[in-house]
């Protein structure tokens, strides 16, 4: 099971890139906190960080980012980016195992789900959503959730769609 911090090493460089500039452009609280994270870590100010170009920054953040050290702070930032871009795709998943939801995010998830329908609800997300995007969101569930579905794992582990580090 990928922690956060893992996830985003694996990603492409192209999807992780567009998480931070969706955060950037969409979520300014969770960027001043995910840089402020980033800046701790470094042992720097924040403002050493604002004051680079943008795409210094950003290369520094996705680099700090996937580091052990910075694994809460990366689950925050990726939490951030499905719940407010992915929320369609997050109800979709909720839906079609039948939980019931508030635009994707549920207050208690149920110890297991049937194998036969998270099959079916894995498939809706693969036939609709990009597949490193599926892949990215079905891994966070998984880490960032108690549940902790055995049979969800498997899927991960088992399913060649849902493998991150495919990129060249």
């Amino acid at each position: 099971m990928l922690k956060s911090h893992e996830l985003l090493g694996f990603m492409s460089p192209a999807l992780a890139k567009d998480i931070l500039s969706f955060i950037f452009e969409s979520d300014k609280p969770a960027y001043k906190a995910t840089l402020t994270a980033v800046a701790e870590a470094k042992h720097v100010r924040p403002v050493f960080l604002e004051r680079q170009p943008r795409d210094a920054r950003h290369t520094a953040m996705l680099s700090a980012l996937t580091k052990p050290n910075l694994d809460p702070a990366a689950a925050a930032f990726i939490r951030a980016w499905l719940v407010k871009k992915h929320a369609a795709m997050l109800v979709d998943f909720m839906n079609a195992l039948e939980i019931k939801n508030e635009n994707g995010v549920v207050e208690d998830l149920p110890t297991a789900v049937d194998d036969a329908k998270l099959k079916a609800a894995v498939e809706i997300l693969l036939g609709k959503y990009p597949h490193e995007t599926v892949a990215v969101y079905l891994n966070a569930f998984n880490d960032m959730n108690t549940a902790n579905w055995p049979n969800l794992k498997a899927l991960l582990e088992s399913d060649a769609r849902l493998q991150l580090g495919n990129h060249a």
